[in-house]
């Protein structure tokens, strides 16, 4: 029996996938093979020698000590673009409660007194300090086009937005989903100095953090706004609130409220609500479910944050996984120790993803407890499991 530790509460929809005659679940597991977790800070927590495998339920693995996992073998799992329209719907709102004002709209609102006859009089009176504007024709920004940035792009593009996006990492098949009418730029600068709204869709890197601050403010556009849904630090509070308070920029929407933001005019901070829908609790609880899954059970690895990705369809009864350095030599050395113990490797699939390589191994035969100790004593070699 293949034992799960959740950290938080995982979506049920989601532990259905790790049926009940091969997986114990619960939040009070003990030697757990695998963690599944949201939000939980994994950074101070004591790990179990028996741990194989964690499992974000979302994007960002900020919580998580990847660095760390990877020195023990252990791959971190996540969620990539099972909340991409959650984000890009809230991301849609933003747009919207910025053009149009409607949040200091609401709030004179319902902060008027009288009869109603005095109240309507009050709303003429007051209505014109909320004049906003129309969202077509205006350029939307894009930085950062991984799942959640296409999906924003290509919507922008619906409601009549002309869209810039920049993303030195994009891949052939994020190029493929998003829209041929989005503009590349070729820096963060040139898409700053050419936009009216910019929203980021990075993690949070020494590249990113601070990626909005004072000096990156002063060539964007006057009246332009930033909306951030990604990660705090991206955007320099104190930067956005002066911009705001000089007449620079229009307006400020994110999801991470702090003290420098509270309370201040045309700064509208939501509680963390980027991916904050039933919906998509359950897409990402069901893809990282899977995804630990078939590495228990097979020893594959799919959406992985540390390791290379491996789908080898298992053709032997007798599996076995090792995670290593990337060094020289490793599969030499992994085949002669399997070699002097007598076993015949069916096939072997070794891929590499910077500092670290995954090798799955089949055999015709059971593999021994003294080859995995072998193989465990290879120099480079992280961790071994025999499937």
């Amino acid at each position: 029996m293949l034992k799960v530790k959740t950290l938080n509460n995982i979506s049920d929809k989601g532990l259905a996938h790790l049926p009940g005659d091969l997986f114990s679940v619960g939040d009070d597991i003990e030697d757990p093979d695998a963690i599944l977790l949201r939000s939980f800070k994994m950074h101070d927590m004591e790990l179990p020698t028996s741990l194989k495998a964690v499992g974000r339920a979302g994007a960002g693995v900020n919580n998580i000590p990847v660095e760390k996992m990877s020195k023990l073998g252990i791959p971190v799992f996540n969620a990539p673009g099972a909340n991409a329209n959650a984000v890009k719907e809230l991301v849609i709102a933003a747009l919207l409660l910025a053009a149009r004002n409607i949040c200091q709209a609401w709030d004179y609102t319902r902060n008027l007194e009288g009869e109603d006859a005095e109240l309507h009089k009050q709303v003429e009176a007051g209505k014109k300090q909320y004049a906003g504007f129309e969202l077509p024709g205006r350029t939307l920004g894009v930085v950062g086009l991984g799942a959640i940035g296409r999906y924003v792009a290509n919507a922008a593009l619906e409601l009549g937005m002309k869209v810039i996006g920049f993303d030195p990492g994009i891949t052939v098949e994020g190029a493929w989903q998003l829209s041929a009418d989005v503009k590349k730029a070729g820096s963060i600068e040139e898409l700053l100095r050419n936009v009216d709204f910019v929203t980021f869709h990075v993690p949070l890197i020494d590249a990113t953090r601070d990626m909005i601050n004072a000096d990156s403010i002063k060539i964007m556009r006057d009246g332009a706004t930033i909306l951030n849904f990604a990660r705090e630090g991206i955007v320099n509070d104190q930067a956005v609130v002066d911009a705001i308070k000089d007449g620079k920029i229009h307006a400020y929407v994110c999801d991470f409220p702090s003290n420098i933001l509270k309370g201040q005019d045309r700064v509208i901070a939501l509680p963390h609500l980027g991916a904050s829908t039933g919906e998509a609790e359950e897409n990402c609880a069901v893809m990282v479910a899977e995804q630990v899954k078939d590495f228990l059970l097979h020893g594959n690895i799919k959406n992985s944050v540390n390791f290379p990705e491996v789908n080898s369809p298992q053709e032997t009864e007798y599996r076995v996984v090792i995670a290593n350095d990337n060094v020289p030599k490793m599969l030499g050395s992994i085949s002669n120790v399997m070699a002097d113990a007598g076993l015949n490797i069916h096939d072997m699939v070794n891929k590499s993803r910077g500092d670290l390589a995954y090798t799955v191994v089949d055999c015709d035969s059971q593999i021994p407890d003294d080859v995995v100790a072998k193989l465990s004593q290879i120099e480079g070699v992280l961790s071994v499991r025999v499937i």
